[in-house]
């Protein structure tokens, strides 16, 4: 009874993690016709589990309850979001601009960015995951690896060999054959960390001539004797004006959208 209440809370992990996912990558998806599935109704209610039903619906409630606490991170850090916000607050702080633009703008020009990045690899689950499964071509298992595949895809496409040494070493595995035999828990961190050292590369770049014009602001006031005016109030401008002039915005979200493999 026990084996076959986890293996039931399995499927409905999986089936929850890929509605997840599809959502999340594809904003626009073409679902099933409406009477293809009925709604459930959903309830909640407080009460002494009488049956091994009610034990397993409590068990059921509980852990989607927790993926649904755990998925928006786990999710993101799964995508092109991690690059692009990062790259983004590099942007802000050397233009040294403070808080502009808000982080709000940030979060959200980030997240429309991965859902233009992340869309064809929606659109390949909705195709091979969903659908099928929605019309009871294949099992819930085979849905959730069909699911899998283009997101691995994606995330070996933009993982260091080095970072994948790193975790196999650390997990105490050998050197697989093939792609698919590396697991998820060592692709997820992996693909973790190369992001951010993509994002620091990219932040250190931009920070170059930046630092450039505050060392130039800087030099011109020490040599005319401005020493109590805060370099930074000078250099403000000409940085918002060499950002502007050379497009920083199309030039930075150009070299984020085509840096993805």
């Amino acid at each position: 009874m026990k084996k076959k209440m986890l293996k039931k809370l399995k499927s409905h992990r999986n089936i929850l993690f890929i509605i997840i996912i599809l959502s999340l990558f594809s904003p626009t998806v073409a679902y099933a016709q409406p009477n293809a599935f009925e709604i459930p109704r959903i309830g909640i209610e407080v009460g002494e589990a009488k049956t091994p039903r009610d034990i397993v619906n409590t068990f059921e409630i509980l852990f989607v309850f927790t993926i649904l606490t755990l998925a928006p991170s786990i999710l993101i850090m799964m995508t092109s979001f991690t690059r692009i916000i990062i790259v983004l607050s590099f942007i802000r702080n050397a233009l040294g601009t403070q808080q502009t633009p808000p982080n709000q703008v940030l979060i959200g020009l980030a997240l429309f960015l991965t859902f233009f990045i992340m869309a064809p690899i929606g659109d390949d689950i909705n195709k091979n995951a969903i659908q099928p499964y929605l019309d009871g071509i294949i099992d819930q298992e085979q849905a959730f690896d069909n699911a899998m595949a283009p997101i691995r895809t994606f995330m070996f496409k933009q993982t260091r060999n080095k970072d994948l040494s790193l975790f196999l070493n650390l997990a105490d595995m050998d050197a697989p054959e093939n792609l698919d035999e590396i697991p998820n828990k060592v692709l997820i961190p992996s693909f973790m960390i190369s992001e951010l050292k993509t994002a620091f590369q990219i932040g250190f770049l931009i920070f170059v001539p930046f630092i450039i014009i505050d060392m130039v602001v800087a030099s011109t006031l020490m040599s005319m004797g401005m020493m109590m005016l805060p370099p930074v109030i000078i250099s403000l401008p000409f940085k918002i004006l060499l950002f502007i002039m050379v497009d920083g915005w199309n030039l930075v979200v150009k070299t984020l959208i085509t840096g993805f493999k």
